[in-house]
């Protein structure tokens, strides 16, 4: 079986590390297969972080990836090529990166200390799974903001919602990497693609780092480099407001 972390950012947004420093820990200090790079509202941390895998020949495989903010909250795109408009309804952002061929993650799910998609949400988009317009996975995250609701998503999801969970770490900081994982048959980033879209996927984690192992200073610094990630990149490009 294949590990991947499906969720990690760099400085091009709010994570702690470059891009090239994430690149060099995931190859030499896990044990990870593939890891997705999804910074907030921006693919080129993807794309750049793929090229220079390619480049180094690198072991770990890199998937494309942002973390999209939604009009209700966070949704992960992964296998894109370009960055998703922000603000939208989530059914909108959903098609958006299936028109790429992406896949869209739930991220958080419920989590009230992030943006985070809201139980109701969740409940709506499901419901609309025969049409099409439905979550690939959902993410089971025991990052600071994702634990304060695992036990509800996995409950919900076992009973309800029945969606595939995938793992992924969250991480802001470099001692996370590699702490939440989605384990599929295969080690490359082909066949992880084709175990999200069959839905044969499945969680693992191991402890993630405390506080102290994070530094404090580096926490609170993360924590407002964090809550100006998405201000920063409507700045940037301008802002990408859209009517549905």
């Amino acid at each position: 079986m294949g590990k991947a972390d499906l969720h990690i950012h760099t400085r091009i947004s709010d994570g702690m590390a470059s891009v090239e420093t994430v690149l060099e820990r995931a190859e030499h200090a896990t044990d990870l297969d593939v890891i997705a790079i999804t910074d907030h509202e921006d693919v080129r941390g993807g794309l750049e972080a793929r090229e220079l895998a390619a480049k180094r020949g690198l072991k770990v495989e890199v998937v494309p990836g942002a973390e999209i903010t939604t009009r209700h909250g966070h949704l992960l795109a992964l296998f894109i090529e370009e960055t998703p408009p922000i603000f939208r309804s989530v059914e909108a952002t959903i098609e958006a990166i299936h028109a790429q061929g992406g896949i869209a993650i739930a991220a958080h799910p419920m989590s009230w200390l992030t943006r985070s998609l809201s139980r109701r949400t969740i409940d709506r988009v499901v419901e609309r799974a025969e049409e099409g317009i439905t979550f690939d996975a959902i993410e089971a995250n025991l990052s600071p903001a994702g634990r304060v609701t695992a036990r509800q998503t996995e409950e919900r999801n076992a009973s309800l919602w029945k969606l595939p969970v995938c793992g992924g770490s969250d991480c802001h900081h470099l001692p996370q990497l590699g702490t939440g994982w989605t384990e599929f048959e295969g080690k490359t980033a082909e066949e992880l693609y084709a175990a999200l879209t069959s839905g044969a996927v499945r969680e693992g984690h191991s402890r993630p780092p405390s506080l102290r192992e994070i530094g404090l200073g580096q926490s609170l610094l993360g924590l407002a480099w964090g809550f100006s990630a998405t201000p920063r990149k409507m700045l940037r490009r301008g802002t990408w407001v859209s009517e549905r």
